[in-house]
């Protein structure tokens, strides 16, 4: 009576899963399919019929799923079937993994167990991945074709220059350079983020001697006005130098970016949610609305029309994570952009 009852609620069960299973016994007869394998692999696939009826798939080589696999043959150590893509008869991209168990080790086949899933996520994966080729691509490009031409002309060009002209072509190309460094520091910091292996070189650090040093370098290469301004006893922070400077760089330029008018950053000191300071900095542009604020760190996310890599405000939350801070998103008084960094004074990481 219980194994009636398992019988039964076995395919009710499988219904619920978001993949399709197909099970097959010793013989090759299947004896197991669920709702989400017959919308895979077509309506006609029912229990009762031949493994190598059920999954009739082929590859792009029209090469067929059962006798590239065999799982009923071959050696009598193999216990599963790596995930592969497959096609079915419409041209519908599927994977296909599975486990063939056995009576024993080394023993005779007792079932094979199939998991088959859309290869539609596959396909996101792959146009992510071209996303990210093409920005990589885009952003590169076009400080290599500044340096590539003035190289050039420096080159072929040289004896009927003078020394102001030689000297803003190398001012150009330094500035290119730059940029290319930056760009692939920000990929390795990326990289480096998601598996969590970047490398931190903490120590108490002065708090506004960096902040102001950090301000006049993006003061150097902008036009627009950059105010700063900074509470009495602003406290020393526990920071990586080079992380902490990248963070607030990262913050001008980006209200520089999107915003319009004067920068203003501001520094004082926080007890809550722990001892340390509050960097805000605010821009009078048309800031971002609420319901968009969380996609602000996510890869790759872009607002309105002006360039960058989509990778900035990404490394600046990871950054400020990984020394146990905080990011916040809020509307500046002008009604503009207002970012709020806060950063702790001693080590709260965990």
């Amino acid at each position: 009576m219980e194994d009636l009852e398992e019988q039964t609620a076995r395919p009710v069960a499988v219904d619920q899963l978001p993949d399709g299973v197909v099970i097959a016994d010793a013989d090759g007869v299947v004896t197991v399919v669920n709702e989400q394998a017959r919308r895979l692999l077509g309506s006609s696939v029912e229990v009762g019929r031949q493994l190598s009826e059920v999954m009739a798939l082929q590859d792009q080589n029209s090469c067929d799923w059962y006798a590239t696999n065999r799982p009923y043959d071959g050696l009598a150590s193999r216990v599963g079937l790596t995930e592969q893509s497959w096609l079915t008869s419409d041209g519908t991209e599927v994977l296909v993994t599975g486990r063939i168990n056995r009576v024993g080790r080394f023993g005779a086949v007792d079932s094979v167990g199939l998991v088959i899933r859309s290869g539609r996520g596959r396909a996101r994966l792959d146009r992510d991945r071209s996303d990210l080729v093409a920005t990589v691509a885009h952003e590169l490009r076009s400080p290599l074709t500044g340096v590539k031409g003035f190289v050039s002309t420096l080159l072929s060009k040289w004896d009927r220059l003078n020394d102001e002209q030689k000297k803003l072509m190398l001012n150009t190309v330094h500035a290119d350079s730059e940029r290319l460094q930056r760009l692939i520091t920000e990929l390795l910091d990326v990289a480096r983020i998601d598996t969590g292996r970047l490398p931190l070189y903490p120590r108490p650090v002065d708090t506004q001697a960096l902040v102001e040093r950090c301000v006049d370098s993006v003061r150097v290469g902008t036009h627009r006005t950059i105010e700063s301004s900074y509470a009495e006893d602003v406290p020393q922070i526990f920071a990586d130098p080079d992380k902490f400077s990248q963070v607030v760089i990262n913050l001008v330029d980006n209200a520089i970016r999107h915003g319009d008018g004067t920068v203003r950053v501001t520094v004082e000191p926080i007890s809550a949610p722990f001892a340390g300071v509050l960097i805000r900095v605010d821009d009078e542009g048309e800031g971002i609305a609420e319901a968009i604020r969380a996609r602000v760190f996510t890869k790759f996310w872009k607002h309105g029309v002006r360039g960058g890599t989509g990778l900035g405000m990404y490394i600046v939350n990871g950054l400020v994570r990984v020394h146990g801070g905080e990011v916040q998103i809020k509307s500046s008084e002008s009604g503009g952009g207002r970012l709020e960094v806060r950063w702790p004074s001693s080590d709260v990481r965990s």
